[in-house]
């Protein structure tokens, strides 16, 4: 066999950044560390510069608006786009697989706005928060089950990854029906006839990604005039892309979804989300004292996330599994299934995303809803690392019909 100069060149290692971005745990970590940049930068002389950044007007919205109406209305698109490709063609695609994430998302949801309810039904109190708790940062809960390492069984990761898209669906619904503003009648209608529009490409079997995003701007443009949350705008677009499509001139399949995922995946976990993260973690601890985490609102959103979840994920979980409707995890045991409920605690980046949409004409509360989603997601971090690498170091093998 002839060798070539080049074939007797060693090769060259992978580069750690390269590598880094590869990882399944580089957007949750990237996010962490926006996150604690942010605290640090408003806990430090450079906070007026931070919120005056922030508060500058371009082209109409301030710079916290585009963030927040702009650049999460991609994120959402992101989100859609995985509910989408798992309910046709992946782990939530037939009710067999659905019933168990399902169910325990549904328990991560009631149980910790209950919680939240339980401190915040009296006068001082501010219910409209109820659903601040109820959402999992997938990002976030699956970059820590990364860190973890190989001995977490796979069957965790894609019950989380379940569980979350699925969480993520409700609270899309949750924005649209109990966070939506007085309502534009002109623009939705306008809004209805572009998504018809994109409908009508789908259904005419065009695979171009193009007209569908230059629609989906326009979407974009016609619901932040509605009085309807701008970034459902994302979800409605990505509803409407194809999964697949036929290529005359390849005479192949091809998927728009997937491509436009795929091309978005990167921007998303390293732009759009750490800068979310840092446009909005930064709380200034300055005047506060210990007493302000034990009012309604942080303390509510605080227990949801922690106790809430796990509690509602496993009970709920348990329940169906139990009842014979669902099976644990494939090589999974009851306490790493309970590691995964306190993960889905961290509530990041969605929770603080409806806590300011909660309290939209009260920063004080946004505050304090900040608070209440740090101290929450951090204990339920630590918490959730902690029983999973426990429960990873038991040799002791789940019992028998327990795992499928």
């Amino acid at each position: 066999m002839k060798t070539t100069k080049d074939s007797l060149l060693p090769r060259r290692p992978i580069s750690f950044l390269r590598h880094f971005l590869q990882s399944s745990s580089a957007g949750g970590i990237v996010l962490m560390a926006s996150a604690v940049i942010a605290l640090l930068v408003a806990n430090s002389p450079l906070y007026p510069v931070y919120a005056d950044i922030l508060h500058r007007y371009v082209a109409g919205l301030s710079v916290l608006h585009w963030v927040n109406d702009g650049l999460m209305a991609i994120f959402f698109l992101m989100v859609g786009l995985e509910i989408k490709r798992e309910v046709l063609d992946g782990q939530l695609s037939t009710w067999s697989r659905r019933v168990l994430p399902g169910v325990a998302a549904l328990g991560g949801m009631i149980v910790p706005a209950l919680i939240y309810l339980a401190f915040n039904l009296g006068e001082s109190g501010h219910p409209n928060g109820w659903a601040i708790p109820s959402a999992t940062d997938i990002a976030f809960a699956l970059g820590v089950l990364s860190l973890l390492g190989p001995r977490v069984p796979p069957s965790l990761r894609i019950f989380l990854t379940a569980l979350a898209i699925i969480d993520d669906l409700g609270a899309v619904l949750i924005i649209a029906f109990f966070y939506s503003g007085d309502l534009n009648v002109y623009a939705l209608g306008g809004a209805a006839v572009v998504l018809i529009a994109l409908v009508a490409l789908n259904r005419l079997g065009v695979s171009r990604l193009l007209p569908y995003l230059l629609l989906g701007a326009i979407l974009w443009f016609l619901t932040l005039q509605s009085g309807i949350h701008a970034t459902l705008a994302g979800v409605a677009l990505a509803f409407t892309i194809p999964l697949s499509a036929f290529s005359v001139k390849a005479e192949t399949e091809v998927s728009p979804l997937l491509k436009l995922e795929h091309g978005l995946q990167p921007w998303v976990n390293f732009m759009v989300v750490p800068v979310f993260g840092f446009a909005n973690a930064g709380v200034s601890f300055a005047g506060l004292s210990l007493a302000a985490f034990v009012d309604p609102v942080p303390l509510g959103v605080a227990l949801g996330l922690f106790l809430g979840k796990q509690l509602g994920v496993f009970a709920f979980s348990a329940a169906v599994i139990r009842m014979g409707w669902a099976e644990l995890p494939k090589h999974a045991s009851w306490l790493q299934l309970y590691g995964v409920g306190l993960l889905c605690g961290i509530g990041f980046t969605m929770s603080l995303f409806i806590g300011l949409l909660a309290f939209a004409s009260d920063p004080l509360l946004q505050d304090e809803t900040k608070l209440g989603v740090l101290l929450g997601s951090l204990l339920s971090a630590l918490a959730g690392a902690i029983v999973i690498k426990r429960a990873c170091r038991d040799p002791s093998p789940p019992a028998s019909g327990d795992a499928a």
